[in-house]
């Protein structure tokens, strides 16, 4: 099977994430994108749905708040479960 060498660009931290989870996998990224090209040309198109998630008012409330509270300097933070579980059992 003959190669080429394609080049694409990738968000930096998508990229870190997919190397991380791939190499789990026992896959390089070269390999893990052969297996999507593969799945996309084997089923006619895209081996999965792309939609737009639609979340009901309450959810995207939620995630505008979880997005204010962690860039809340002010906000404490814990760094283990073992660090919460003490403050919560503090107050």
């Amino acid at each position: 099977m003959a190669t080429t060498p394609t080049q694409i660009r990738i968000d930096a931290d998508i990229k870190k994430q997919a190397t991380a989870l791939f190499s789990n996998l026992g896959l390089d990224m070269s390999s893990a994108v052969n297996i999507f090209l593969h799945q996309c040309v084997l089923k006619g198109g895209l081996p999965f749905s792309v939609e737009m998630p639609q979340y009901n008012q309450a959810t995207l409330d939620a995630i505008s708040e979880a997005r204010r509270i962690s860039r809340d300097p002010d906000v404490k933070g814990y760094s283990s479960m073992e660090e919460l579980k003490a403050a919560l059992e503090a107050d």
